[in-house]
Protein backbone atom coordinates (compact mmCIF):
# COMPACT_ATOMS: atom_id res chain seq x y z
CA UNK A 1 0.00 0.00 0.00
CA UNK A 2 1.08 3.13 -0.72
CA UNK A 3 1.95 6.06 1.68
CA UNK A 4 -1.14 8.08 0.33
CA UNK A 5 -3.70 5.46 -0.10
CA UNK A 6 -2.13 4.81 3.79
CA UNK A 7 -3.05 8.31 4.98
CA UNK A 8 -6.38 8.50 3.18
CA UNK A 9 -7.45 5.32 5.34
CA UNK A 10 -6.38 6.72 8.28
CA UNK A 11 -8.49 9.95 8.11
CA UNK A 12 -11.19 7.65 6.53
CA UNK A 13 -11.15 5.44 9.75
CA UNK A 14 -11.08 8.44 11.97
CA UNK A 15 -14.07 10.53 10.23
CA UNK A 16 -16.24 7.17 10.61
CA UNK A 17 -15.12 6.24 14.15
CA UNK A 18 -15.77 10.14 15.25
CA UNK A 19 -19.68 9.72 16.68
CA UNK A 20 -19.40 5.48 17.33
CA UNK A 21 -16.65 6.40 20.32
CA UNK A 22 -18.38 8.88 21.88
CA UNK A 23 -20.01 7.11 25.03
CA UNK A 24 -23.71 7.76 25.81
CA UNK A 25 -24.04 9.66 29.09
CA UNK A 26 -27.40 8.29 30.92
CA UNK A 27 -29.67 11.17 32.44
CA UNK A 28 -31.17 10.51 36.03
CA UNK A 29 -34.69 8.15 35.67
CA UNK A 30 -32.99 6.67 32.37
CA UNK A 31 -32.59 3.19 32.70
CA UNK A 32 -30.46 1.37 29.69
CA UNK A 33 -31.26 -2.98 29.10
CA UNK A 34 -29.22 -4.62 26.69
CA UNK A 35 -30.58 -7.36 24.82
CA UNK A 36 -29.75 -9.58 22.25
CA UNK A 37 -29.75 -7.71 19.28
CA UNK A 38 -31.47 -4.50 21.02
CA UNK A 39 -31.28 -1.90 24.42
CA UNK A 40 -34.91 -1.17 26.15
CA UNK A 41 -34.83 2.20 27.15
CA UNK A 42 -36.71 3.23 29.76
CA UNK A 43 -37.32 6.74 31.39
CA UNK A 44 -39.87 9.41 32.48
CA UNK A 45 -41.23 9.80 29.14
CA UNK A 46 -41.60 6.17 28.58
CA UNK A 47 -40.10 3.17 27.05
CA UNK A 48 -38.20 2.36 23.93
CA UNK A 49 -36.87 -0.66 22.17
CA UNK A 50 -34.36 0.13 19.78
CA UNK A 51 -32.42 -2.79 17.66
CA UNK A 52 -29.54 -2.89 16.38
CA UNK A 53 -26.79 -5.13 13.92
CA UNK A 54 -25.99 -7.69 16.33
CA UNK A 55 -22.36 -7.44 15.00
CA UNK A 56 -22.03 -4.18 17.13
CA UNK A 57 -21.13 -5.11 20.45
CA UNK A 58 -23.04 -2.52 23.37
CA UNK A 59 -22.17 -2.54 27.23
CA UNK A 60 -23.76 -0.29 30.30
CA UNK A 61 -21.06 1.30 32.36
CA UNK A 62 -20.75 3.61 35.43
CA UNK A 63 -23.93 5.30 33.78
CA UNK A 64 -22.57 5.22 30.29
CA UNK A 65 -23.62 3.48 26.93
CA UNK A 66 -20.62 2.31 25.01
CA UNK A 67 -20.88 1.32 21.57
CA UNK A 68 -17.86 -0.61 20.07
CA UNK A 69 -17.45 -2.89 16.86
CA UNK A 70 -15.92 -5.72 16.02
CA UNK A 71 -13.58 -5.36 13.22
CA UNK A 72 -11.87 -2.12 11.38
CA UNK A 73 -13.81 -3.14 8.09
CA UNK A 74 -15.96 -0.11 6.45
CA UNK A 75 -19.29 -2.05 7.09
CA UNK A 76 -18.36 -2.14 11.05
CA UNK A 77 -17.53 1.49 11.18
CA UNK A 78 -21.17 2.36 9.71
CA UNK A 79 -22.69 0.06 12.41
CA UNK A 80 -20.96 2.06 15.00
CA UNK A 81 -21.85 5.37 14.42
CA UNK A 82 -25.61 4.60 13.47
CA UNK A 83 -26.13 2.45 16.18
CA UNK A 84 -24.65 5.12 18.84
CA UNK A 85 -27.01 7.74 16.85
CA UNK A 86 -29.88 5.40 17.48
CA UNK A 87 -29.19 4.85 21.41
CA UNK A 88 -28.27 8.70 21.82
CA UNK A 89 -31.94 9.55 20.48
CA UNK A 90 -33.41 6.65 21.92
CA UNK A 91 -32.19 7.97 25.60
CA UNK A 92 -32.79 12.07 24.48
CA UNK A 93 -36.33 10.71 23.79
CA UNK A 94 -36.92 9.07 26.66
CA UNK A 95 -35.68 12.07 29.12
CA UNK A 96 -36.43 15.11 27.23
CA UNK A 97 -38.65 14.02 24.19
CA UNK A 98 -38.65 15.30 20.37
CA UNK A 99 -40.73 18.16 18.86
CA UNK A 100 -40.81 19.09 15.41
CA UNK A 101 -43.02 22.38 14.54
CA UNK A 102 -44.43 23.72 11.34
CA UNK A 103 -46.02 27.12 10.18
CA UNK A 104 -48.94 27.55 7.95
CA UNK A 105 -48.20 30.38 5.20
CA UNK A 106 -51.38 31.82 3.20
CA UNK A 107 -54.42 34.14 3.45
CA UNK A 108 -57.26 31.71 4.94
CA UNK A 109 -55.03 28.83 5.49
CA UNK A 110 -55.43 27.18 9.00
CA UNK A 111 -55.22 24.30 11.39
CA UNK A 112 -57.80 23.20 13.85
CA UNK A 113 -57.68 20.24 16.31
CA UNK A 114 -60.08 17.34 15.20
CA UNK A 115 -59.80 14.56 18.70
CA UNK A 116 -56.25 13.34 18.89
CA UNK A 117 -55.68 14.28 15.30
CA UNK A 118 -55.59 17.66 12.83
CA UNK A 119 -57.88 19.51 10.21
CA UNK A 120 -55.66 21.17 7.76
CA UNK A 121 -57.67 23.91 5.39
CA UNK A 122 -54.97 24.92 2.91
CA UNK A 123 -56.57 25.53 -0.58
CA UNK A 124 -58.25 22.55 -1.33
CA UNK A 125 -62.01 22.18 -2.00
CA UNK A 126 -61.80 19.93 1.10
CA UNK A 127 -60.11 19.86 4.65
CA UNK A 128 -57.64 17.23 4.98
CA UNK A 129 -57.74 15.14 8.13
CA UNK A 130 -54.48 13.87 9.42
CA UNK A 131 -54.10 11.57 12.16
CA UNK A 132 -51.41 10.35 14.30
CA UNK A 133 -50.09 7.14 15.00
CA UNK A 134 -49.60 5.47 19.21
CA UNK A 135 -46.62 7.36 20.88
CA UNK A 136 -47.14 10.83 18.75
CA UNK A 137 -49.19 13.48 19.95
CA UNK A 138 -50.30 16.51 17.80
CA UNK A 139 -50.91 20.18 19.19
CA UNK A 140 -52.40 23.30 17.43
CA UNK A 141 -51.23 26.45 18.71
CA UNK A 142 -53.08 29.75 17.13
CA UNK A 143 -54.76 28.89 14.26
CA UNK A 144 -51.60 28.67 11.65
CA UNK A 145 -48.76 26.64 14.02
CA UNK A 146 -48.65 22.98 14.77
CA UNK A 147 -46.07 20.94 17.07
CA UNK A 148 -45.54 17.33 16.58
CA UNK A 149 -44.35 15.51 20.05
CA UNK A 150 -42.82 12.10 21.06
CA UNK A 151 -40.12 9.92 21.97
CA UNK A 152 -39.23 8.19 18.96
CA UNK A 153 -37.44 10.88 16.72
CA UNK A 154 -38.45 8.16 13.70
CA UNK A 155 -42.02 8.73 14.37
CA UNK A 156 -41.94 12.37 15.05
CA UNK A 157 -40.50 13.52 11.61
CA UNK A 158 -42.42 11.32 9.65
CA UNK A 159 -45.84 12.77 10.96
CA UNK A 160 -44.17 16.21 10.39
CA UNK A 161 -42.88 15.24 6.92
CA UNK A 162 -46.72 13.66 6.14
CA UNK A 163 -48.09 16.92 7.36
CA UNK A 164 -45.59 19.22 5.21
CA UNK A 165 -46.19 17.03 2.25
CA UNK A 166 -50.33 17.87 2.35
CA UNK A 167 -49.20 22.02 0.97
CA UNK A 168 -45.08 22.23 0.35
CA UNK A 169 -43.88 25.74 0.71
CA UNK A 170 -44.89 27.63 -3.08
CA UNK A 171 -41.89 29.37 -3.87
CA UNK A 172 -43.23 31.61 -5.69
CA UNK A 173 -46.57 32.67 -3.89
CA UNK A 174 -45.46 32.33 -0.52
CA UNK A 175 -47.99 29.86 0.37
CA UNK A 176 -47.75 26.33 2.00
CA UNK A 177 -47.01 24.24 5.04
CA UNK A 178 -43.16 24.89 6.28
CA UNK A 179 -41.09 23.57 9.43
CA UNK A 180 -40.77 26.64 11.63
CA UNK A 181 -36.81 26.37 11.62
CA UNK A 182 -36.77 25.43 7.40
CA UNK A 183 -34.90 28.77 5.42
CA UNK A 184 -37.05 29.39 2.78
CA UNK A 185 -35.74 31.38 -0.92
CA UNK A 186 -38.83 32.92 -2.60
CA UNK A 187 -38.47 33.99 -5.92
CA UNK A 188 -40.04 36.75 -7.37
CA UNK A 189 -41.72 35.43 -10.61
CA UNK A 190 -42.00 36.32 -14.45
CA UNK A 191 -44.38 39.19 -14.14
CA UNK A 192 -41.82 41.10 -10.82
CA UNK A 193 -39.27 40.02 -13.02
CA UNK A 194 -40.20 42.28 -16.37
CA UNK A 195 -41.08 44.72 -14.30
CA UNK A 196 -37.76 45.25 -12.81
Amino acid sequence: MSGDAAVNEKKQEKTLSRIGRKPIPLPDGVQVEVQYGGVKVTGPKGTIEQKYHPEVVVKVEDGEVLVERQSEKKFHHALHGLTRSLIANAVTGVSEGFTRSLEIMGVGYRVAEAGNGIILNVGFSHPVEIHPEEGVTMEVEGNNRIHVRGIDKQKVGQLAARVRRVRPPNTYKEKGIRYSDEVLHFKPGKAAARKA
